[in-house]
């Protein structure tokens, strides 16, 4: 039975810069009797393909000029697409004016988002932003009660099947779903003129904050099964995709999900910070083991000695092509995810006796340096801020005790301090030799974290077979400044021989007077890193 809904394609325009797909789906049409209209090299691939196309030029009157610049903006394109079927007064007036229906429009944008990626000059991206596709795409997705639109080559072969199945038809489901689509398309564009221009004139936080992702994929759920959710990958306003999950590779493993992704973020950020062969073990966003070393496999054994019981379905992230050593010690423990830049076809083979786990290669690591912007959503509106891309070096310490730090120690703070950038606040962090021993995360009180930390630490020694816990001479950072003497004291009793912080408190003077009564070396660094 006929779906009264349905509406027929008498006269389709067609006018793409992405040519995939497009003889099949103008073959299609011709083959059901559908006079095609079309611009430039479109027009002209579908004569090539044998096909009978009518010049946009021929129904407005009027030559294409400007370069192409104005070619579409015309009464007899936009009237034909905007005419309302079945209302009088619309039907007369494109009696009255030679004005002929427009049933689909088949349109893709000039390709800006793809020239500003390949580093065009500012000229030839300006040229690039499309005038005429938009107002086209927008017309036809108001007026989708009577007019199909598609805009992505990938709906093409629905549009096909749907047209076949109906004898040259188009049902309502079906156009507002395209409309759906092109609406999208169109706000993804502008969102990606917009981000560039705002860019280019150096404004981080725009008057107005315009935002588009793709979806990669829908997840099982969000952070609890009641939850839905949904993976988006957005470019920078360059189009450059900063690596990590929403560039990486899954070779193997179960589909990802919403916890597996935001952890595995978290787990390659850090790990990127390192220059040295480098692993971080991630429960839940925070570390609970980061270490480095001259080999991969030796930075794994290590960061997994800092806390091997909650690194039990953790997430690894390694910051060096995974090889078949370190391959082989990580299938020793049950793990999510593990994300590395590439791998070996050791560590492949290796690993793929792990059906389960997730190995995702991302083909580069991202740039600890690097700015950009953060996003948060809050309920109304969102947060925005610079990325948190800025770590403390040597030169930059201020001593602030009686006893200056050896450069063995400086080595170890400015590792912890690193750690402490990605530890959710109030963040404290042992290390020693290059391996976090004691990790205290996420606590409302500074002095907490540093007792947990330095529990944690007891627990692994013991867990090791050590006599005493690593925290013995080790170095701790805390990502903020101590407001009180106590969270310090508590790392002093925990074994700490060094402290690096950002200072800043009313009470400095009162927590340096305590290193140096307890014989600590401490250096300020003057830059916090509060991470919630």
């Amino acid at each position: 039975m006929r779906d009264p809904d349905a509406r027929a394609i008498r006269r389709a325009l067609i006018s793409v810069s992405d040519k995939s797909g497009l003889v099949e789906l103008a073959a299609s049409l011709s083959d059901l009797g559908v006079e095609l209209v079309s611009t430039g090299g479109s027009a002209a691939a579908l004569r090539q393909a044998g096909l009978e196309v009518l010049d946009v030029s021929d129904i407005t009157g009027f030559p294409e000029i400007m370069d192409g610049r104005v070619k579409t903006l015309h009464p007899r394109v936009h009237g034909g697409i905007l005419a309302r079927r079945g209302n009088d007064e619309d039907a007369a007036i494109m009696a009255e004016h030679g004005i002929a229906g427009i049933d689909l429009v088949a349109i893709n944008l000039y390709p800006f988002e793809a020239t500003v990626a390949s580093g065009a000059n500012f000229a030839a991206c300006v040229e690039n932003i499309d005038i005429g596709g938009p107002a086209m795409i927008r017309a036809a997705a108001k007026n989708h009660n009577d007019v199909t639109v598609v805009t992505d080559p990938a709906d093409y072969p629905a549009l096909i099947a749907e047209l076949e199945a109906t004898g040259g038809e188009v049902g309502a489901d079906f156009r507002r779903l395209m409309a759906v689509r092109a609406f999208a398309r169109t706000a993804a564009y502008d969102a990606a003129i917009a981000a560039w221009l705002a860019a280019e004139q150096d404004d981080a936080l725009p008057a107005t904050l315009v935002l588009a992702g793709r979806r990669r994929q829908i997840l099982r759920y969000g952070e609890n099964p009641h939850q839905d959710a949904g993976f988006y990958v957005a470019p920078d306003a360059y189009g450059r995709y900063r690596p990590g999950v929403a560039t990486a590779e899954q070779v193997q493993g179960k589909e990802l999900s919403y916890n597996n992704i935001n952890d595995t973020d978290a787990a390659f950020e850090l790990v990127a910070e390192f220059d040295a062969p480098a692993v971080a073990i991630i429960k839940h966003a925070n570390p609970c083991g980061v270490a480095v070393a001259d080999s991969l496999v030796d930075a794994y054994r290590r960061a997994l000695t800092c806390d091997a019981v909650s690194a039990f379905g953790g997430i690894i992230a390694v910051n060096r092509s995974l090889d078949g050593a370190v391959a082989a010690e990580i299938a020793k423990l049950f793990a999510e995810v593990v994300i590395a830049p590439d791998a070996d076809d050791a560590a492949r083979a290796v690993l793929a006796g792990k059906a389960n786990l997730r190995l995702l290669l991302t083909g580069a690591m991202p740039d600890p340096g690097a700015g950009g912007t953060t996003l948060r959503s809050v309920a109304g509106g969102w947060l925005a801020q610079g990325r948190d891309h800025i770590s403390a070096t040597v030169q930059n310490l201020k001593v602030v005790t009686k006893r200056a730090p050896s450069e063995a120690e400086i080595r170890d703070m400015l590792f912890a301090f690193t750690v402490a950038k990605h530890v959710k606040s109030n963040a404290i962090v042992y290390a020693r030799d290059g391996a976090t021993v004691g990790i205290g995360a996420g606590q409302t009180s500074r002095v907490d974290s540093a007792r947990i930390a330095a529990r944690k630490a007891e627990d692994a020694a013991a867990a090791a077979g050590l006599a005493a816990p690593l925290t013995k001479g080790s170095a701790v950072a805390s990502d903020a400044f101590f407001p009180f003497a106590d969270g310090l004291l508590a790392a002093a009793e925990a074994g700490a021989t060094t402290v690096i912080q950002p200072g800043g408190s009313v009470r400095d003077d009162e927590v340096i007077a305590a290193a140096d009564a307890a014989g600590l070396a401490m250096v300020l660094t003057g830059s916090r890193h509060f991470r919630h």
